[in-house]
């Protein structure tokens, strides 16, 4: 398998993440979709990464589908419980860290700009998704060790790229002050071989 993606790429790294706990080889190919020479586009017509392409050729892409396919291409490691129940609480969580990582993204684009073309309501608005996601998903861990149940999982991934991802784009929000839970989760996290070894490079 190969794996399109750039190292600081908060979806890119949830995808390494989930590759590495299932124990699945591959090799990974750094295209910046932004750059004059990507091919991304000839591999997903949206031109965006992650894109997952397995051995017999074929082209998957937006990480939600990438690791659900990669969770169901091997039993190592089940990171998305069978269980209707448990599965929608666990894509739930998913969601929620993905939309907070888009929002991530919008501030920081929009801090991009040229300062005179900026829109304050934008960042007001992305920076609110953005706090309010913080604050469910601390509200939602409670005392636990892992977001959904007892037992790791994709949850705890797409959290804690996330996590990592607001402190590369965004470090001057003191979250870790504010939510306790979520720093403790993310000091676990780290412990973990593939969260160790897929760490975006510093800004």
């Amino acid at each position: 398998m190969k794996l399109i993606g750039t190292p600081a790429s908060p979806y890119t790294r949830k995808v390494r993440v989930v590759l590495t706990e299932k124990r699945i080889e591959y090799e990974f190919v750094v295209d910046p979709p932004g750059g004059e020479d990507t091919r991304v586009p000839d591999y997903n017509p949206l031109g965006k990464v992650p894109v997952l392409i397995t051995d017999d050729g074929a082209t998957i892409f937006d990480s939600r589908v990438i690791v659900e396919y990669l969770d169901s291409a091997s039993p190592v490691a089940r990171l998305i419980p069978d269980d209707i129940r448990q599965r929608i609480q666990v894509r739930r969580w998913e969601a929620l860290a993905d939309g907070c990582t888009d929002a991530i993204v919008a501030v920081a684009a929009e801090r991009g700009r040229d300062p005179a073309r900026q829109s304050p309501q934008a960042l007001v608005r992305q920076q609110g998704k953005v706090e309010r996601a913080l604050a469910a998903m601390a509200e939602d861990l409670g005392a636990r060790s892992w977001c959904s149940g007892e037992a790791y999982s994709l949850s705890d991934i797409a959290v804690g790229c996330a996590l990592g991802y607001l402190e590369l784009r965004l470090p001057e929000l003191n979250w870790r002050k504010s939510y306790p839970n979520l720093a403790k989760l993310t000091e676990r996290l780290a412990q973990r071989p593939s969260f160790r070894d897929t760490a975006p490079p510093a800004a």
